[in-house]
């Protein structure tokens, strides 16, 4: 696809996509220090870290995670700061072997969280994934229900973990099993349980789990849905779903999470919530919500969908004349195509149409 790779092409338009919502570009360095990822591994897709010493003998990592970054280099305000970025990390992708270079791109929103923070998240999260496929969905979940259920029993966070892992993954059995080894209580089992198959359109999926008998302690995750549900309804979302399977670490996130998917990758290409719990363990007072996109889960897709190299392929010869060339090429371009001028003929290069403007031939 032209100059820029499929990947680079879609962190181009995701950025120009929250800079228009005033989520000004922020850059990070490419290390820091190592005990900044070994306190907080669990908040990472893969606990595996490079590392190297720098030249004062102090153990240095190469970033596998932006938001980290983001936290520590900020301090907590009033005004809120609303940042996007589009980096590289290094880590071992998802179902791989070995580390690798990755461009991710998000956004970060750290100040007060309200309806409207989460809403216009949620909005930047369901275009970003149309910027990828028209096919997509984006599963939306709230930590505050699985908290207020389990508020009453006597868990720590690996206990905590071990259920969420089991609702992870639609497992009743396991999590029943999970449930008698820890003691949970029967109504607090039921109700987790019944969270599993609670999967749909978010505003129809809410109705049904408003029926359920949860405690009061789910409260205010409730009514944040309710808030969350009308504004997506308003601002023509369609395309999310209320589903329990998406979970995360108790002891970071908390609120609101929720992750994307695309039409042929079986793995979340996007993935975000609110943090404030994570804040707090790095000295901050705010709130804070965000959500990155992993492009590395993009190339198999990308190699798929591509079966064109460049949309207009223009071809010329010494004969052609130069202001001619450039005026075809200028032309594609005004059209928001790809476009490629080669001299000769056009090899191997896929394109939807070739122009040809070599002496002797006709503009096909």
């Amino acid at each position: 696809m032209g100059i820029l790779n499929a990947d680079e092409q879609t962190a181009i338009a995701l950025r120009t996509l929250y800079q228009q919502y005033g989520y000004r570009p922020y850059r990070v360095n490419s290390f820091e220090e190592y005990d900044l990822y070994a306190r907080n591994k669990r908040f990472l897709t893969s606990e595996q870290i490079l590392t190297f010493s720098d030249t004062d003998g102090k153990l240095m990592a190469l970033k596998p995670d932006v938001t980290l970054s983001i936290v520590k280099n900020t301090r907590d305000s009033d005004a809120p700061l609303k940042v996007s970025y589009a980096e590289h990390v290094y880590r071992v992708p998802r179902g791989a072997y070995g580390f690798k270079e990755i461009m991710q791109a998000g956004v970060e929103h750290i100040g007060t969280v309200d309806v409207y923070a989460m809403s216009e998240m949620l909005m930047l999260a369901a275009r970003s994934l149309e910027t990828i496929s028209e096919r997509y969905v984006l599963d939306v979940s709230d930590m505050g229900i699985v908290s207020g259920i389990l508020a009453g029993e006597a868990l720590d966070d690996a206990d905590r973990s071990g259920l969420l892992s089991m609702i992870s993954a639609k497992n009743p059995h396991g999590l029943h099993e999970r449930c008698a080894e820890l003691g949970v209580s029967a109504q607090a089992e039921a109700l987790l349980a019944a969270l599993i198959p609670l999967c749909g359109p978010l505003g129809e999926t809410l109705g049904k789990l408003e029926r359920l008998p949860l405690p009061d302690a789910c409260g205010e995750a409730l009514a944040s849905l309710r808030a969350v549900a009308r504004m997506t309804q308003a601002l023509g979302l369609t395309r999310i779903n209320l589903d329990f399977s998406v979970v995360n670490d108790m002891g970071y996130y908390n609120g609101l999470i929720f992750s994307g998917f695309v039409d042929g990758i079986a793995s979340s290409v996007l993935s975000g919530g609110r943090y404030d719990l994570l804040m707090r363990r790095m000295g901050r007072r705010s709130q804070a919500i965000g959500f990155a996109v992993y492009l590395d889960q993009l190339e198999r897709f990308y190699v798929r969908r591509e079966a064109y190299d460049v949309d207009a392929l223009i071809l010329y010869d010494g004969a052609a004349d130069p202001l001619a060339v450039a005026q075809a090429a200028q032309a594609q371009a005004a059209q928001g195509r790809t476009v490629r001028v080669q001299l000769g003929d056009g090899g191997a290069l896929r394109a939807r149409e070739i122009i040809d403007l070599r002496e002797g031939r006709a503009l096909s």
